[in-house]
């Protein structure tokens, strides 16, 4: 999970790392910060008696997954980290092709999918249970792939061959999900439980299952999720792209992203936006939205300058990978409540019911971007 990402605009305010699109990382940083908290929040949230309905509903409804059909917020946080992959494979494997050739990029493609996957399998406890306890895939194992297939994708193909490539991963998906229903079933059913692609994973994947018998992070459903990264390689492309200004590459992001969210909810009215099946109207949406969120950043930091609102993101997007597995082997929040719990939770509770383990997540939270700020003031950056 590599943070390199092109060539950034210099600012005085952003960290000194060369050869950076600040916004990228920025980006990345943003979408990591909820990783790491954003879901305790939002169940801890639902506690809270204010929360039962105005503002602090919508903001708890928001940092939760939808339960199966729909999209919140929430259900963007892990196709945008896919989706900046894209972008970060266009910048360093291209870097990489020109200094030391394709065969050094090919390597340097399959090396760091397997150890994603690999790293992505010791993230779920690895054997630790018994061999049946072991998860193939996941999250980590979902972008490792992505990674891997889009990156072989964008080294030997142009963009028209890779325009086919999207068109034929998101359609197909399509065709086999609207056209064959599940073996037992009598007609096409999106419903959990009964669609092709959890039974493929019922039948073929074996081990250790996220949902009992199917996995959100299965199979048949990567195929989409590459679509997802490989619409990144193009929103990488176009960054890379030098005969478009930096303001009409915000506007043009924008615009693109605004048609693929309205494309992805009318596609939806036929093949729902789901994101446990990865359904292609799901990847229309959230790379949509994706998009307009880069060209908010990219216009923000990367065209006026704004950048120093954007530092703690910035950290945090720097050291995704490890941030990420230090949430796995140290929970924040429970050691944010060694410090914000017994008098204090009691305290917030007494103004609203809840309030403490909102502060206690806050808490987790800020936690994890101190770690942040202390790897990048040692210049400590783990990268595959």
């Amino acid at each position: 999970m590599s943070s390199e990402s092109g060539t950034s605009v210099a600012s005085s305010s952003l960290p000194s790392v060369s050869q950076r699109i600040a916004s990228v990382d920025a980006l990345r940083g943003f979408d990591m910060m909820f990783i790491m908290g954003g879901d305790s929040i939002g169940h801890a949230m639902e506690q809270m008696k204010a929360a039962e309905s105005g503002v602090l509903y919508v903001l708890a409804t928001q940092l939760n997954h939808v339960a199966w059909e729909g999209f919140r917020f929430y259900d963007l946080i892990f196709p945008l980290f896919v989706f900046i992959a894209g972008i970060s494979l266009v910048f360093s494997l291209t870097k990489i092709v020109e200094n030391e050739g394709r065969a050094a990029a090919v390597r340097r493609v399959i090396r760091r999918g397997f150890l994603l996957w690999f790293i992505g399998v010791l993230y779920y406890g690895g054997w630790s249970k018994s061999i049946e306890g072991i998860r193939l895939l996941g999250v980590l194992q979902r972008i490792g792939l992505c990674y891997l297939f889009a990156g072989l994708l964008f080294l030997y193909c142009k963009p028209r061959g890779l325009l086919i490539a999207l068109g034929s991963l998101l359609l197909g998906y399509w065709a086999l999900l609207t056209f064959i229903p599940a073996p037992g079933q009598d007609q096409v059913s999106f419903a959990e439980g009964m669609n092709l692609t959890n039974w493929i994973d019922s039948k073929y994947l074996p081990f250790f299952k996220w949902d009992g018998t199917h996995d959100p992070e299965g199979l048949l459903s990567t195929l989409p999720a590459i679509g997802t990264c490989l619409l990144g390689v193009f929103a990488g492309m176009f960054l890379r792209d030098p005969r478009t200004t930096g303001g009409r590459k915000a506007l043009y992001l924008a615009g693109a992203g605004v048609a693929a969210i309205v494309l992805g909810h009318l596609w939806g009215l036929q093949f729902p936006v789901i994101k446990k099946l990865w359904t292609s109207s799901y990847v229309l949406v959230a790379a949509g939205w994706s998009a307009v969120l880069l060209a908010v950043f990219y216009w923000l930091i990367d065209v006026k300058g704004h950048a120093r609102w954007a530092v703690p993101f910035i950290w945090i997007g720097l050291n995704p990978i490890t941030i990420y597995l230090l949430g796995n082997v140290m929970s924040f929040d429970e050691i944010m409540g060694r410090v914000l719990g017994g008098p204090v939770k009691a305290w917030a509770d007494g103004i609203s019911q809840g309030l403490g383990d909102v502060l206690i997540s806050l808490g987790g939270m800020g936690l994890a971007v101190f770690i942040c700020y202390y790897l990048h003031r040692r210049k400590l950056y783990i990268r595959l």
